[in-house]
C-alpha cells in the first residue's frame, strides 16, 4: 500500500468567520444531514459508535464541534478519526483527538452529545451560539480552526468523511484529509503538528521512520542474536495490515521476518470477521487462517490497529493467550529491571506504576504487586481513565485486558535520561534502552504496531520464547459474557466499575454467588456502545468460572425482568 496522500479541503467562505456567515453556511449545508427524529446518540469512551447508516447527521455535527474546539484552543489542530475499531463491518463511528494526541477533554463529550441530538437547523445554530458565548469563543476574531481527518477501511468511511467535512465547512475550518490511516497514526500526526515536529515528522513516513529507527537502534546495540525475529500477524482484514506491511517491508526487513494473514483490507465485509484481537480475546481461540506451529508467537490487531493481543500453542497444541495483562506485566518487569541498573539518581527517584481496569485478571494484579513489587491503580474502563492515571508516574504502563494500551514517560524522566552521566557500561545500556523505548512506544494512544514492535524487542533482549513469557504467572480461568438488556443505563457502578448501585439488590446477589466459588470474582458493567451489559467472571477452575458466569448472567436477566 502506498504511503497516504493528503487532501487539503478549502472552504467556500472567507478566513474570517462571522456568526452570520456560519448561519449562511449552515443553511446551505444542513438539509442533507438532518437527524432522523427517532434516533438518539451518546458520545462515549469510543466517541460515537453505531450502525453506519444512522451516523450522517452525527458526523456533520462533530465537524462543527471540532471547529469550535480548535478555535477555543487558538487554532491548534484537532483530529477526527472515523472508525468503529473492532465492531462488525456494518458499524462505524467518529471520535475527536485533542492537540497532544489524547482523547477529547471529558467536558466536551456532553457538548458533542447535545449537538448530535438536535433535530433542526435552528436548534443547531442556537446551540453553537450558546456554546461560543459560554466558552468565550469569539466567532468574529479571525482565529481559523484547523482539523485533520482520517478513516479506517470500512465501506461507509468515505461518505461519512464527506459529511464530516461539510460540518467543518460551516466554520471555514482548514481541513486536511489523510484518507486511510490507523487510529494511532492519526493521534501521532495530531501531536506532531501541535509540537511543530518535536514529537516526530508530520507525515506517515515520519511515523514509520520514528518507530523503525528506535527499533533498529535497540536491536543493533542490545539484541544478541544473528537471526531475524519471527512473527505472524492477523490483521483482522483491517487497515493495520497494509501499514504493518509497509513498515516491515520498507524499513525493518533486515530484522523481522513477518507473515500477514487476514489482510484483505480492501474487502470491507471481511473486517473483524472470525479474526482480530477482540475475536481472539473473547473466544480465547485462534483466528481464521492460522495453522499454528508449537511455541511460535502470533499476534492479532483489531480493525483500526489500536490494540493487539499475542498467543501461541504449547507443545501439546493447547492455545495460550497473551493479552493486555501479559503485555503490561512483561513491560513493567522490563522497565523495573532497566531502572534498577541505572545510576542511583535515576533508580532512586523513578516511579513506575501499572494501571488496570476491573477486567484485569486477578493473577496479573497479584504478580505485579507481589512479585514485581510495582504499584497498581485500578480505573473505570476506557483508555482516557487509564491514560490520566498513567501520566502520574515517571513510567506509567497501562493496558486493558483487551490489548489496548501504551506506556507514558514523564517529561522530567526524559530530561533526566538526556543529561544523566553513567558510570558503568551497564548503566549506559539501561539509559540508552529507556531513551530508545520511549521513541518506539506511541505515547499518544494504544498502538498495535508500536506495541507489537516493543514486545518483540523486549522478548528478544530477554531471550524469551512465548512460553517463557507465559510462565511468568498463570491466569485464573475467566470468562466475559454479554447480556442484551432493554436499557443499559439502569446499570450504575462505583469503585472503578467493580460494584453496582443499580438495579437495587443485584450487587448483593452477585456477592452471594461469588462466595460459592474458590477464587471467585465477578462484576457487571453497562456497555458503552450498545444496550447490553458485560459480565466478567473468574474462578480457580474453568468449570467453576463457567458456572459463576452463567449464574451472574441469569441474575442480570432477572434484575430487568428478562
Amino acid at each position: 500500500m502506498p504511503h497516504t496522500n493528503t487532501i487539503e479541503i478549502s472552504s467556500d467562505q472567507p478566513t474570517t468567520t462571522t456568526a452570520m456567515s456560519f448561519r449562511d453556511q449552515l443553511h446551505a449545508l444542513y438539509a442533507p444531514h438532518q437527524k432522523p427524529g427517532h434516533l438518539s446518540f451518546t458520545y462515549g469512551t469510543a466517541g460515537f459508535r453505531t450502525l453506519a447508516s444512522t451516523l450522517d447527521s452525527v458526523v456533520f455535527t462533530v465537524g462543527i464541534l471540532a471547529s469550535l474546539r480548535s478555535k477555543y484552543l487558538n487554532g491548534q489542530t484537532i483530529g477526527i478519526m472515523i472508525t468503529a475499531s473492532h465492531n462488525p463491518p456494518q458499524d462505524n463511528g467518529i471520535k475527536l483527538i485533542d492537540p497532544q494526541g489524547e482523547m477529547l477533554e471529558a467536558s466536551w463529550e456532553a457538548y458533542a452529545t447535545k449537538l448530535a441530538n438536535l433535530g433542526t437547523e435552528e436548534e443547531v445554530f442556537a446551540e453553537v451560539e450558546r456554546l461560543a458565548q459560554n466558552l468565550g469563543i469569539d466567532l468574529n476574531d479571525g482565529v481559523s480552526g484547523n482539523v485533520i481527518i482520517a478513516r479506517d477501511s470500512r465501506e461507509s468511511g468515505l461518505a461519512l468523511t464527506k459529511a464530516t467535512i461539510d460540518g467543518l465547512k460551516t466554520m471555514g475550518t482548514k481541513v486536511t484529509d489523510y484518507q486511510l490511516l490507523t487510529t494511532p497514526e492519526l493521534h501521532y500526526l495530531v501531536k506532531c503538528i501541535n509540537t511543530q515536529g518535536a514529537y516526530g515528522e508530520v507525515s506517515e513516513v515520519g511515523y514509520y521512520k520514528k518507530l523503525s529507527t528506535a527499533f533498529r537502534n535497540i536491536y543493533e546495540n542490545f539484541v544478541q542474536s544473528d537471526s531475524k525475529i519471527q512473527i505472524t500477524i492477523d490483521a483482522a482484514n483491517g487497515i493495520g495490515g497494509p501499514k504493518a506491511e509497509t513498515l516491515f517491508t520498507e524499513y525493518l526487513s533486515q530484522y523481522v521476518d513477518f507473515q500477514l494473514v487476514n489482510n484483505q483490507y480492501q474487502d470491507p465485509q471481511a473486517l473483524n470477521v472470525g479474526s482480530g484481537a477482540d475475536f481472539v480475546k473473547t473466544n480465547q481461540k485462534l483466528p481464521n487462517n492460522i495453522t499454528p506451529e508449537p511455541l511460535k508467537l502470533y499476534a492479532s490487531f483489531d480493525g483500526d490497529a489500536d490494540r493487539v493481543v499475542f498467543y501461541y500453542v504449547d507443545s501439546n497444541s493447547v492455545f495460550k493467550l497473551l493479552d493486555g495483562d501479559k503485555i503490561a506485566t512483561l513491560l513493567a518487569g522490563f522497565f523495573k529491571d532497566l531502572v534498577s541498573k541505572s545510576p542511583a539518581k535515576l533508580s532512586e527517584s523513578c516511579q513506575i506504576g501499572v494501571v488496570q481496569t476491573a477486567y484485569a485478571n486477578g493473577s496479573s494484579t497479584n504478580h505485579i504487586t507481589d512479585v514485581l513489587q510495582v504499584p497498581v491503580v485500578c480505573t473505570p474502563t476506557g483508555v482516557k481513565h487509564l491514560h490520566h492515571e498513567a501520566a502520574k508516574f515517571d513510567i506509567g504502563v497501562y493496558f486493558e485486558a483487551n490489548g489496548h494500551g501504551t506506556v507514558l514517560f514523564s517529561e522530567s524522566l526524559l530530561s533526566l535520561l538526556q543529561t544523566i552521566e553513567p558510570s558503568t557500561p551497564q548503566e549506559q545500556r539501561s539509559i540508552q534502552t529507556l531513551i530508545e523505548i520511549s521513541n518506539l512506544i506511541n505515547q499518544t494512544v494504544g498502538d498495535a504496531i508500536s506495541d507489537l514492535l516493543t514486545v518483540l524487542i523486549v522478548l528478544s533482549i530477554k531471550q524469551w520464547t512465548p512460553d517463557n513469557w507465559d510462565e511468568s504467572y498463570t491466569d485464573l480461568p475467566n470468562r466475559l459474557a454479554k447480556v442484551i438488556v432493554p436499557d443499559r443505563h439502569v446499570f450504575k457502578t462505583i469503585n472503578a466499575e467493580r460494584q453496582l448501585t443499580s438495579p437495587k439488590g443485584l450487587q448483593l446477589q452477585i456477592d452471594d454467588a461469588v462466595s460459592k466459588y474458590n477464587g471467585g470474582r465477578s462484576f457487571v458493567r453497562a456497555s458503552g456502545t450498545e444496550d447490553a451489559v458485560r459480565v466478567y467472571a473468574e474462578a480457580a477452575s474453568k468449570s467453576e468460572c463457567e458456572e459463576l458466569s452463567k449464574e451472574v448472567c441469569e441474575l442480570v436477566k432477572s434484575s430487568v425482568g428478562l
